[in-house]
């Protein structure tokens, strides 16, 4: 007698100690509270939603052993144990020299683009970043794409679609020369393009070609863990190396890093530059006082950098990346089962759904991942956010950039939510589906100057 070969399913690797309630809204409730955001997710009140997908920075849940961390706080202004703590997790983990805390991500990449970057300089990368390329342009540069061209296209099941592709760099560096390239901005995992790794082959190679023409390359690790899981999971020669020694080669390959710790490293708040240059760490730790605070601190509580350097230890444990993927790769294929167009392969920190396939009769002027992520909430309460021409914003001469990828992202906070919260979105998300095409798009009538999707404001176009 033949019998099914038994599923091996991940589990979360801890158990639940405390719980926070959550709101229960109805469909009138919601309504009101999406008309007076302006049909923005980001505008929506916490205290109005149900299961909050808008990001997972800032949004996953500390250990025992981080909320004891807290209780440790050395909230001296100059000197704290706590960041010589930090420091030598970053180094011992990460690899890198020289630390440089800052309150987020974006502060050191405010640091590093005032350090390095000149008026004129190209900044290539693998797929842009909104506040790292905001930054990058205030600082008078300007970020080129050289990803690879499978990463703009959501069918596609490359493994890796966040590689670098090298002919471009290669032209791009013949073009302008090494003098005026002062980085290539390397993400892991790449946000923009769903998730998607970069593959250590394809660093090796980046560095090699780097190396010969004497440019840095710059870490955007905010989630290197995630990355370290697809080349443990997919990549010949790692299958039975440890996501730790996995991430610390990929950071040997680098010259520096930026990093939001409020991804990976489990915190609410937090993140650093870390450098092994030592004019650049000098620069930088006389800059962060004048930006975010003393460089013993960089605009973080004792207690927040406590809780970061044990975040960080326990984001590379095995099997908490296992079970971190593995529940938002259990959505992803639920999505599928229920015919949602979602991007290919399934990326580490959420569900990017497709909104032009999704959506197809609603032109990108008309912001259909913005009209999706309103629909999405007006059926079950589950916030999720736009990653499409809102986020793209507009180019130096006022016109929008038109990105290929016009997605809504489901990002799953960490050890936040259940397997049961992952079936209520699919059901959800696959329930607008089913009415599809009845809805219609928006049009934008307020716009900030800077990152206007966090702030902009839409109305419903008329049927």
């Amino acid at each position: 007698m033949m019998h099914t070969p038994i599923k091996k399913s991940w589990a979360e690797p801890y158990k639940i100690k405390m719980v926070e309630l959550l709101k229960m809204t109805t469909k009138a409730q919601r309504k009101k509270a999406l008309l007076e955001a302006g049909y923005n997710t980001f505008l929506l009140r916490s205290e109005d939603l149900y299961i909050d997908l808008l990001t997972d920075s800032g949004t996953s849940a500390m250990s025992d052993h981080q909320w004891a961390g807290m209780m440790l706080g050395d909230e001296a202004y100059a000197g704290s144990r706590n960041f010589y703590h930090l420091e030598e997790v970053v180094r011992n983990i990460y690899g890198y020299k020289y630390l440089v805390p800052t309150h987020q991500g974006r502060g050191a990449e405010n640091i590093l683009s005032k350090i390095l970057i000149k008026k004129g300089d190209i900044i290539p990368g693998n797929m842009y970043f909104t506040t790292t390329r905001l930054h990058q342009e205030l600082a008078g540069g300007k970020f080129e794409d050289i990803i690879i061209d499978e990463a703009h296209d959501p069918e596609n099941e490359f493994p890796f679609k966040g590689n670098v592709d090298l002919d471009k760099l290669e032209k791009l560096i013949k073009k302008h020369g090494a003098a005026k390239i002062p980085y290539i901005s390397i993400a892991t995992s790449v946000n923009m393009a769903g998730g998607q790794p970069i593959s250590m082959k394809n660093l090796k190679e980046l560095r090699t070609l780097t190396n010969k023409h004497g440019i840095r390359i710059i870490h955007d690790m905010t989630r290197v863990a995630e990355n370290a899981h697809f080349i443990q999971q997919r990549e010949k020669g790692y299958q039975h190396k440890s996501i730790r020694d996995i991430v610390k080669e990929i950071n040997s390959y680098t010259d520096g890093a930026t990093m939001s710790a409020k991804k990976d490293a489990l915190v609410n708040i937090g993140g650093f530059l870390a450098v092994n240059e030592w004019d650049v760490f000098e620069e930088a730790r006389n800059m962060v006082v004048v930006y975010e605070g003393l460089h013993t601190y960089g605009g973080l509580a004792g207690r927040d950098m406590e809780a970061m350097a044990i975040g960080i230890m326990e984001s590379i444990n095995d099997d908490h990346i296992h079970a971190r993927v593995g529940q938002v790769v259990y959505l992803g294929e639920k999505m599928i089962s229920y015919g949602v167009p979602i991007v290919k392969p399934i990326g580490g920190h959420g569900i990017f759904v497709d909104a032009k396939k999704f959506l197809p009769h609603i032109p990108q002027d008309q912001f259909p991942a913005q009209t999706l992520a309103a629909e999405v909430y007006l059926d079950s309460g589950v916030r999720t956010m736009e990653r499409g021409v809102v986020s793209a914003g507009r180019k130096a001469n006022g016109e929008n950039y038109y990105p290929k990828l016009e997605l809504v992202r489901f990002t799953i906070p960490r050890r936040v939510y259940t397997q049961a919260h992952m079936d209520v979105i699919a059901e959800s998300t696959a329930r607008v589906y089913e009415r599809r095409h009845k809805i219609n798009g928006l049009k934008m009538i307020y716009e900030p100057k800077y990152l206007r999707f966090f702030q902009a404001r839409f109305e419903q176009l008329p049927k």
